[in-house]
């Protein structure tokens, strides 16, 4: 009994040295913390505790409703309608964005390319653009009144009277998409440039020794070596199309008729635009669509696990 009462003073002195010897280390990553646990931890504890309550955001009266605003959701139609359309979203966006970025990216890719820079730089610019400018400028771009978009389509012969690609439910959300892909391709492209980076120039060389030419070496180096990278990058994309917001919002603000409304929008209007806000409601909502990111978050944590075991097989 001695012995292990000896041990356990033993080990706590340890730790306690070594948290010591390392205590700058603990010092500068001390402020990274309280940010984490203030912009991060705190919000997410404080979602919770909000949407067991009903809330208008302001005033003192808080009661408590437990699970309602959670029961209310299930049985929300506007809720699984957002979801849909946030899922129609990615669903279409993605598979888009990663195929056409692959493909400029294998072109972009060639060193003996003219102007590769350039064209690298030009296609990121967006990305780097606020989204929120993207939005309203795009409003006037696809304006039926005198916009570019429809001007020059009445000048070709292609319609006979402007169409109102943001005021029509037909059109309003492939538009919305439009503009989203077009926004945040270069980043999509960066992530295959980066995986291209990773293929050892050797491996080219071995394939053009046995005779194979730029066709073959696509098909069976290029393209095999980087499907461990095919995951992540889905994933990836996929999560951040989840967060379209800000451009949903400046486009369209979730209309018209609710063709574009997407589930974060829905969540900012009933806790915030409403008449009469709704922030209980509001944080329940956005607690559900935070465990449907959180597994999208799973999927690509066992797609990185995935793709770093392809690699090391190799």
């Amino acid at each position: 009994m001695s012995s292990v009462t000896r041990k356990v003073p033993a080990r706590r002195r340890g730790l306690a040295a070594r948290i010591w010897s390392e205590r700058w280390a603990y010092a500068f990553l001390l402020p990274t913390l309280l940010l984490f646990g203030a912009y991060t931890v705190w919000p997410i504890i404080s979602s919770l505790y909000y949407s067991m309550l009903d809330w208008k955001g302001l005033g003192a009266e808080r009661p408590f409703v437990g699970l309602d605003n959670y029961r209310e959701a299930f049985g929300d139609p506007l809720f699984w309608k957002s979801l849909g359309i946030t899922l129609t979203i990615i669903a279409v966006t993605v598979p888009l964005r990663v195929g056409l970025s692959l493909l400029i990216a294998l072109v972009l890719n060639n060193p003996r390319l003219p102007l590769a820079r350039l064209f690298r730089t030009a296609l990121f610019v967006p990305a780097v653009t606020t989204t929120a400018i993207i939005g309203v400028v795009m409003g006037f771009i696809f304006d039926p009144a005198g916009g570019p978009v429809n001007q020059l389509l009445l000048d070709l012969g292609i319609v006979d009277q402007p169409v109102d690609f943001l005021g029509d439910p037909a059109s309003s959300l492939w538009t919305v998409m439009g503009v989203h892909m077009w926004k945040w391709f270069g980043i999509t492209l960066v992530y295959w440039l980066a995986a291209l980076q990773t293929i050892p120039a050797t491996v080219y060389e071995a394939a053009k020794t046995d005779g194979a030419g730029n066709w073959a070496a696509l098909r069976h180096v290029t393209l095999p070596l980087l499907r461990p990278f095919l995951i992540i990058i889905l994933l990836l994309t996929a999560i951040e199309t989840m967060q379209i917001f800000d451009l949903v919002l400046t486009m369209t603000n979730g209309g018209p008729f609710f063709s574009t409304l997407a589930t974060e929008v829905y969540i900012y209007q009933q806790a915030f635009a409403n008449s009469t806000p709704r922030l209980g409601y509001g944080a329940a909502l956005g607690v559900l669509f935070g465990l449907v990111t959180l597994a999208f978050a799973a999927l690509q944590a066992v797609g990185i696990r995935y793709a770093n075991r392809a690699r090391s097989s190799r």
